[in-house]
């Protein structure tokens, strides 16, 4: 899929989870959420929050959660959310900074990567984003995103 098909998908007449999900599954299998079988759980002005199982394609050689996961589901889930309200036929997000912290591990189930919004400027967005364990609801890595709204062309 082109940039072309990926902006045409993203413009819609108003942003409500219900336009997001649709265009969040046409895109999906063109990007690296597809392997990984991430899933757009929801999304509003102030967080997107994105649903992956653990499995052999998440998991480090001890069996554990790979980090590596953890700051995609992170910086994935921010850069989307930073589209959130944009013209991307203007201006688009691009991840410059990302820093985290893994202070537990899980090795199965579900986890949610919740990117809430901390600032949006004109040029800059900022997100935390707490990725969790979706049955016990505990933390396992807590990440910061900055996005740049770059001018298209």
């Amino acid at each position: 899929m082109g940039a072309d098909k990926f902006v045409e998908l993203l413009q819609f007449e108003e942003d409500t989870e219900e336009n997001w999900k649709k265009a969040w599954d046409a895109v999906r299998e063109h990007t690296a959420m597809g392997p990984h079988g991430v899933h757009l759980h929801s999304v509003d002005d102030q967080k997107l929050v994105l649903r992956m199982e653990i499995g052999d394609h998440a998991r480090q050689p001890f069996g554990l959660l790979h980090g590596g996961i953890s700051m995609l589901l992170a910086e994935s889930a921010a850069s989307c959310h930073s589209c959130w309200g944009l013209d991307i036929t203007e201006k688009f997000p691009v991840g410059i900074e990302i820093n985290g912290s893994h202070i537990r591990s899980a090795s199965d189930g579900s986890i949610l990567a919740c990117a809430g919004l901390i600032r949006r400027s004109s040029t800059l967005v900022h997100h935390r984003v707490e990725v969790i364990e979706e049955a016990t609801e505990r933390i396992l890595s807590i990440i910061r995103v900055t996005n740049l709204l770059r001018d298209v062309g």
